[in-house]
């Protein structure tokens, strides 16, 4: 690892500040929403499968749009694109707390299909927002601070994800399920003034106007694919996210195996974020981008390993430290990969690669939720998580032996 010159570089930018500022603010507003619907479906209907169901219809909308939110992003105004896709965002969190308003009313069925079909809804506008928003920051700071930029974006996400679980079960248990859901929508109606003080637009990129959207899709598609790099560090986050995530099946661990209350899962939730925050801040002084690859291959070891133990935890201490490493491990890799979807594309393919990247990786968090209610469903949580985090180690092993090559690489 180097050490960095500046390590405060890209906060000298106040155009990237206000964006990574709002994507604090929006990260915390639907992790709230989430561990409120998750946690409170779940003492509805005691089925794990529920909390994966969340994470799948999310995560199938987004699925089917974000690349074309990455063409559109490559395209057109991507301020413009995130705006329209959060006023969407507002309007369904707004939809969802008049549901439980009116919760008496109305049967567990029809709160259910209400819950999944506006869930549905925020994750089709996701599928533009995010897009928009990650290529959005390349032209915010000059390429020189990149990797600082990556590491204070990330470490601005985790606090946000730290402070949404963190304090969702401390509002849940203080002021109630509907004054916590208005408390959402008051945090993005902030993050649209925030994202409305950037005034660059970003590239409207004349090489992705002339083509139609079936072959500008193609070309991100071929590009991650053609890219060693880029190929493996998707891979590589597909699958521990996928089958070594843990998060979506914390209410049962908080509930059933650790038995510490709506309390507990907020520090359960708040952990892995936490372990990511102060790890990301390390980065910003120290990069581990020299070497990038081996450093890689190590954090997502760790992230393995960390899952593993908290599988056969029954102290909550225990498993509040390992879910501390697994934020740790994770966020190193995640700096890594910011780093290298800011520095390997070009510019008029940034968006179109981000969205590559999110199908794989972004939306493998809502896919692994449903992987892990599910798994959770018909082997029972322990072993599920096990079976997990043992899956992941075996591709590290693989991935590590076709990739020996890229060891010594710097970003």
């Amino acid at each position: 690892m180097v050490k960095n010159k500046d390590p405060f570089a890209a906060l000298r930018f106040p155009e990237f500040l206000s964006l990574i500022s709002g994507n604090l603010v929006i990260t915390a507003a639907l992790l709230i929403q989430e561990v409120l619907l998750g946690y409170e479906l779940y003492k509805i209907t005691k089925n794990p499968l529920i909390l994966g169901l969340i994470g799948l219809a999310e995560a199938l909308p987004y699925i089917s749009l974000a690349l074309f939110g990455g063409h559109f992003a490559d395209k057109m105004d991507k301020k413009k694109i995130m705006k329209w896709s959060l006023t969407v965002i507002i309007f369904c969190s707004i939809v969802l707390v008049y549901v439980f308003k009116i919760r008496t009313d109305i049967t567990e069925n029809q709160l259910l299909l209400l819950v999944f079909g506006f869930i549905c809804i925020i994750g089709f506008a996701k599928g533009f927002y995010n897009p928009a928003a990650s290529s959005l920051k390349a032209f915010l700071t000059p390429r020189e601070v990149y990797s600082n930029a990556a590491s204070w974006g990330s470490t601005f996400w985790q606090v946000g994800a730290v402070l949404g679980p963190g304090i969702a079960g401390f509002l849940y248990a203080q002021i109630g399920l509907v004054s916590t859901l208005n408390f959402v929508v008051f945090l993005l109606i902030l993050n649209f003034f925030i994202i409305s003080t950037i005034t660059k637009k970003g590239l409207i990129s004349e090489q992705t106007s002339d083509k139609n959207i079936w072959q500008s899709i193609r070309e991100g598609f071929d590009f991650v694919f053609n890219s060693k790099i880029l190929f493996y560090s998707i891979s590589l986050d597909l699958v521990a996210v996928l089958f070594g995530g843990v998060v979506a099946i914390l209410p049962v661990f908080a509930e059933d195996i650790l038995k510490v209350g709506p309390q507990g899962l907020g520090i359960l939730r708040a952990a892995p974020s936490l372990g990511a925050i102060l790890t990301i801040f390390a980065t910003t002084i120290i990069s581990p981008t020299d070497k990038a690859w081996r450093n890689m291959i190590i954090a997502v070891t760790g992230f393995g390993l960390a899952t593993l133990v908290f599988a056969i935890s029954t102290n909550f201490i225990l498993s509040v430290v390992m879910l501390f490493f697994t934020g740790a491990f994770d966020s190193i890799s995640v700096v890594i990969r910011q780093t290298i979807l800011q520095v390997v594309p070009p510019e008029h393919m940034r968006g179109r690669v981000v969205s590559v990247n999110s199908i794989f990786v972004t939306s493998s968090n809502e896919i692994g939720a449903f992987e892990s209610g599910l798994a959770a469903s018909l082997f029972g949580t322990v072993p599920s998580v096990l079976l997990g985090g043992g899956f992941t180690i075996i591709i590290i092993i693989i991935v590590f032996l076709k990739s020996k090559e890229l060891m010594n690489l710097k970003l």
